[in-house]
């Protein structure tokens, strides 16, 4: 692997995730060829996808789980941020800031919410588009298909001036920039999958006596590649090609990338928890944007797909039927348990937190967890306006749940005063 890392990815915090991957690419890739006698990236993109998802399992369960408390605590929030929706002086807006910090504690979340789980996931995101886009410099097997006929075109004269040009001419990005090397000169090799047979053509005409070494090295890099499609080119690449050669099924075939990848992506917005309709709802600017990244992901998701390297788009599809069956089983999982349960023990976590830091508990009284199932779950019969009443008197519990002297309870003295001074 020393010889390969000349053409790695070499950027900050996405390089060195990139190698991390690579180097479990690459182990796939000799594992499955070893074993059975299987060489191909597709198949072992697939095996890279569940393994990855399994190492971030913990911080996507919590991520999900996060989302699906999401839908069941905002009425609480939007019930406490309409309490103080006129009130702008200092005191009311830190006593907002401590109520909505106990409705966060009392379900067990943080305010941070997923943010850190997407940190974490965004650079693997990119690492493995580095990683598929230069197979060669992370996957051993495949780099030493190229090895042979690169060393021969830097033997040959005018070979590396010709590979530069030919860089350039065919608008290749991503490749090194010195062409007096053997990773640069594969780098160029590994690209002319995206430019079709024309470009291969254009190699045995500059390097006739190599034509047999040329059409060996392009038939193997097409076998290893190939996944219906050929996962190193767009699909969008792959399209074109199709029309203008007729080819129907490579036509489905690159149809289907961006699809799969939309619908996937669009199954899982679907099973995404989602907070009941109100009209606080329909005035909150955050629950509208929402609606429109719901709508927008899943086009997002065929376009990035239409256009990137395929196997990109067969991550995306196998991680977002991954990331689906995972989201279903924790809905499943907070569907079955005991919410007032689950409140007692997030309070007690919170609690002994607080007592660590010096800090007074803070107390939920019996009707606060009452009406957690009263929020999700209404009596038959009750209106609209009463499931309100149930959702305001849900958080009424705020308003002496401190310790004497805490700010809560500073802040509601000061209301208090306010309002008998007017009188």
């Amino acid at each position: 692997m020393a010889g390969i890392l000349l053409t790695q990815n070499n950027s900050f915090i996405i390089g060195d995730v990139a190698r991390i991957l690579g180097w479990i690419m690459n182990v796939l890739f000799n594992f499955m060829d070893s074993v059975f006698g299987v060489q191909n990236i597709g198949v072992c993109i697939i095996l890279f996808t569940i393994i990855v998802y399994t190492l971030l399992l913990p911080l996507t369960i919590k991520q999900q789980k996060f989302s699906k408390l999401s839908a069941k605590m905002n009425p609480e929030i939007q019930a406490i941020q309409k309490k103080y929706a006129n009130k702008k002086d200092n005191e009311s807006m830190m006593a907002m800031n401590e109520e909505t910090k106990t409705v966060y504690a009392k379900y067990g979340v943080s305010p941070t919410g997923s943010c850190v789980q997407l940190l974490i996931q965004f650079p693997v995101l990119l690492a493995m588009y580095s990683v598929i886009q230069k197979v060669p410099a992370y996957v051993d097997g495949v780099r030493n298909i190229f090895v042979e006929l690169a060393n021969g075109i830097l033997a040959a004269p005018g070979g590396s001036a010709f590979m530069e040009e030919l860089s350039k001419s065919s608008n290749m990005y991503g490749v090194g920039t010195d062409f007096t090397q053997v990773n640069t000169i594969i780098d160029v090799l590994y690209k002319l999958q995206e430019t079709g047979n024309a470009t291969w053509q254009m190699l045995i005409d500059k390097f006739p006596d190599m034509e047999g070494l040329i059409l060996n090295t392009q038939s193997s890099i097409n076998h290893v590649n190939n996944f219906g499609i050929n996962i190193a080119n767009s699909p969008w690449n792959i399209a074109q090609s199709a029309l203008a050669t007729g080819s129907f099924l490579l036509l489905v075939g690159a149809i289907a990338v961006p699809v799969l990848a939309a619908l996937t992506q669009w199954l899982n917005v679907k099973l995404m928890p989602q907070a009941s309709a109100s009209n606080q709802d329909a005035e909150n600017t955050m629950a509208s944007t929402m609606k429109t990244m719901n709508l927008m992901m899943p086009l997002m998701s065929a376009w990035f797909c239409l256009t990137l390297p395929a196997g990109m788009g067969l991550y995306w599809i196998v991680g977002a039927v991954i990331r689906g069956i995972q989201q279903f089983g924790v809905n499943k999982y907070l569907n079955r348990i005991d919410l007032d349960e689950l409140v007692k023990k997030n309070m007690e976590k919170n609690n002994h937190i607080r007592e660590k830091k010096g800090l007074p508990p803070q107390k939920v009284m019996e009707i606060a967890k009452t009406n957690v199932k009263a929020i999700d779950h209404p009596k038959k019969g009750m209106t609209e306006e009463e499931r309100q009443a149930a959702v305001a008197a849900s958080t009424e519990y705020y308003k002496n749940a401190d310790k004497p002297g805490s700010l809560a309870s500073k802040a509601a003295m000061v209301a208090k005063y306010n309002e008998k001074t007017k009188k």
